[in-house]
Protein backbone atom coordinates (compact mmCIF):
# COMPACT_ATOMS: atom_id res chain seq x y z
CA UNK A 1 0.00 0.00 0.00
CA UNK A 2 1.16 3.29 -0.89
CA UNK A 3 1.97 5.72 1.71
CA UNK A 4 1.92 9.88 1.57
CA UNK A 5 5.94 9.77 1.20
CA UNK A 6 5.63 6.92 -1.56
CA UNK A 7 3.61 9.26 -3.68
CA UNK A 8 5.37 9.85 -7.33
CA UNK A 9 5.97 13.28 -7.84
CA UNK A 10 4.00 14.89 -10.71
CA UNK A 11 6.48 15.31 -13.30
CA UNK A 12 6.98 18.88 -14.29
CA UNK A 13 4.73 20.16 -17.51
CA UNK A 14 7.27 21.52 -20.34
CA UNK A 15 5.97 25.05 -20.99
CA UNK A 16 7.10 27.63 -23.55
CA UNK A 17 7.22 31.25 -22.99
CA UNK A 18 9.15 34.77 -23.88
CA UNK A 19 11.25 36.86 -21.50
CA UNK A 20 12.50 39.97 -21.79
CA UNK A 21 16.48 39.52 -21.69
CA UNK A 22 16.70 42.26 -19.04
CA UNK A 23 15.33 40.05 -16.10
CA UNK A 24 17.00 37.17 -18.00
CA UNK A 25 20.46 38.83 -16.66
CA UNK A 26 18.44 39.68 -13.32
CA UNK A 27 17.97 36.01 -13.21
CA UNK A 28 21.71 35.34 -13.73
CA UNK A 29 22.64 38.18 -11.18
CA UNK A 30 20.70 36.62 -8.06
CA UNK A 31 17.99 39.36 -8.10
CA UNK A 32 14.95 37.36 -9.92
CA UNK A 33 14.38 34.71 -7.95
CA UNK A 34 10.45 34.39 -9.30
CA UNK A 35 8.70 34.73 -12.74
CA UNK A 36 5.34 36.57 -12.14
CA UNK A 37 2.46 35.77 -14.25
CA UNK A 38 -1.24 36.95 -15.09
CA UNK A 39 -2.16 33.33 -16.30
CA UNK A 40 -0.73 29.85 -15.78
CA UNK A 41 -0.61 26.43 -14.54
CA UNK A 42 -1.79 25.60 -11.10
CA UNK A 43 -0.96 22.91 -8.90
CA UNK A 44 2.47 21.24 -10.91
CA UNK A 45 6.11 22.63 -11.30
CA UNK A 46 7.09 22.79 -14.49
CA UNK A 47 9.93 23.15 -17.19
CA UNK A 48 9.72 26.27 -18.91
CA UNK A 49 11.93 27.33 -22.23
CA UNK A 50 12.90 30.58 -21.99
CA UNK A 51 12.39 32.30 -25.75
CA UNK A 52 14.61 35.50 -24.87
CA UNK A 53 12.85 38.44 -26.94
CA UNK A 54 14.43 41.14 -28.91
CA UNK A 55 16.86 42.25 -29.14
CA UNK A 56 18.31 38.83 -28.60
CA UNK A 57 15.45 36.66 -30.21
CA UNK A 58 17.13 33.45 -29.31
CA UNK A 59 15.51 30.21 -27.76
CA UNK A 60 18.32 29.52 -24.98
CA UNK A 61 17.46 28.73 -21.74
CA UNK A 62 15.65 26.19 -19.59
CA UNK A 63 14.49 27.28 -16.29
CA UNK A 64 13.17 24.87 -13.77
CA UNK A 65 10.21 26.67 -11.77
CA UNK A 66 8.48 25.03 -8.51
CA UNK A 67 4.83 24.88 -8.31
CA UNK A 68 3.38 27.99 -8.32
CA UNK A 69 2.54 30.11 -5.49
CA UNK A 70 -1.26 31.11 -6.32
CA UNK A 71 -2.56 34.29 -4.47
CA UNK A 72 -4.05 37.94 -4.36
CA UNK A 73 -1.99 40.35 -6.51
CA UNK A 74 -0.98 42.15 -2.85
CA UNK A 75 0.25 38.82 -1.68
CA UNK A 76 2.17 38.05 -5.33
CA UNK A 77 3.31 41.98 -4.70
CA UNK A 78 4.25 40.76 -1.36
CA UNK A 79 6.76 38.08 -2.65
CA UNK A 80 8.20 40.48 -5.51
CA UNK A 81 9.27 42.70 -2.61
CA UNK A 82 10.86 40.58 -0.24
CA UNK A 83 12.28 38.64 -3.45
CA UNK A 84 13.84 42.54 -4.39
CA UNK A 85 13.01 45.24 -2.93
CA UNK A 86 11.05 47.78 -4.62
CA UNK A 87 9.84 45.40 -7.11
CA UNK A 88 6.08 44.71 -5.12
CA UNK A 89 5.01 48.17 -6.88
CA UNK A 90 5.52 47.03 -10.84
CA UNK A 91 4.18 43.47 -9.75
CA UNK A 92 0.62 45.04 -8.05
CA UNK A 93 0.39 47.03 -11.07
CA UNK A 94 0.89 44.29 -13.30
CA UNK A 95 -1.62 41.95 -11.46
CA UNK A 96 -3.97 44.95 -10.65
CA UNK A 97 -7.18 43.99 -12.33
CA UNK A 98 -7.24 39.99 -11.23
CA UNK A 99 -8.54 38.29 -8.59
CA UNK A 100 -5.00 36.27 -8.42
CA UNK A 101 -1.53 35.77 -9.93
CA UNK A 102 1.28 33.64 -10.04
CA UNK A 103 4.27 33.47 -8.52
CA UNK A 104 6.90 30.52 -9.78
CA UNK A 105 10.21 30.05 -7.82
CA UNK A 106 13.00 29.80 -9.96
CA UNK A 107 14.71 26.51 -8.83
CA UNK A 108 17.26 25.62 -11.35
CA UNK A 109 18.57 27.79 -14.89
CA UNK A 110 20.55 25.89 -17.62
CA UNK A 111 21.73 27.85 -20.65
CA UNK A 112 22.52 26.44 -24.12
CA UNK A 113 23.69 27.72 -27.34
CA UNK A 114 20.36 27.66 -28.26
CA UNK A 115 18.28 28.87 -31.57
CA UNK A 116 17.85 32.01 -33.22
CA UNK A 117 14.26 33.51 -34.34
CA UNK A 118 15.59 32.48 -37.97
CA UNK A 119 16.64 28.78 -37.07
CA UNK A 120 13.65 28.17 -35.49
CA UNK A 121 11.47 28.99 -38.40
CA UNK A 122 13.40 26.65 -40.41
CA UNK A 123 13.15 23.89 -37.76
CA UNK A 124 9.24 24.92 -37.31
CA UNK A 125 8.40 25.74 -40.67
CA UNK A 126 6.88 29.30 -38.96
CA UNK A 127 8.03 30.60 -35.71
CA UNK A 128 6.58 33.69 -34.21
CA UNK A 129 7.39 34.33 -30.28
CA UNK A 130 4.84 32.94 -27.86
CA UNK A 131 2.40 35.02 -26.31
CA UNK A 132 1.47 33.86 -23.07
CA UNK A 133 2.54 30.45 -22.31
CA UNK A 134 2.60 27.38 -24.85
CA UNK A 135 2.35 23.73 -23.72
CA UNK A 136 5.22 22.16 -25.16
CA UNK A 137 3.46 18.36 -24.90
CA UNK A 138 0.42 18.85 -27.22
CA UNK A 139 3.22 20.05 -30.54
CA UNK A 140 5.95 17.34 -31.68
CA UNK A 141 7.27 19.57 -33.31
CA UNK A 142 7.97 21.43 -30.35
CA UNK A 143 9.18 19.00 -28.24
CA UNK A 144 11.63 18.00 -30.85
CA UNK A 145 13.21 21.24 -30.79
CA UNK A 146 13.80 21.68 -27.20
CA UNK A 147 14.94 18.02 -27.06
CA UNK A 148 17.22 19.33 -29.50
CA UNK A 149 18.00 22.21 -27.96
CA UNK A 150 18.87 20.48 -23.91
CA UNK A 151 20.80 17.49 -26.40
CA UNK A 152 23.45 20.70 -27.36
CA UNK A 153 26.04 22.14 -25.06
CA UNK A 154 25.58 23.45 -22.14
CA UNK A 155 26.72 27.30 -21.21
CA UNK A 156 26.29 27.87 -18.00
CA UNK A 157 23.95 26.98 -14.71
CA UNK A 158 22.66 27.97 -11.44
CA UNK A 159 20.44 27.54 -8.50
CA UNK A 160 19.36 31.06 -6.93
CA UNK A 161 19.20 30.79 -3.42
CA UNK A 162 15.21 30.95 -1.95
CA UNK A 163 13.90 33.61 -0.59
CA UNK A 164 13.39 33.25 2.90
CA UNK A 165 9.88 33.19 4.39
CA UNK A 166 9.07 32.52 0.91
Amino acid sequence: MDTLFDAPETPPEPVLMSLNPEYYELIWAGEKRHEFRRRYLAGRPTTWYVYLTAPASRLTAVIDLDVAVVDTPRRIADIAEQARPGNGASVLAYLEDLERGFALPIRRVREFEGFAATELSEMLGFFHPPQGYTLVSRSPQWQAVCHKLTAGPLTRQMSPPPVPGA
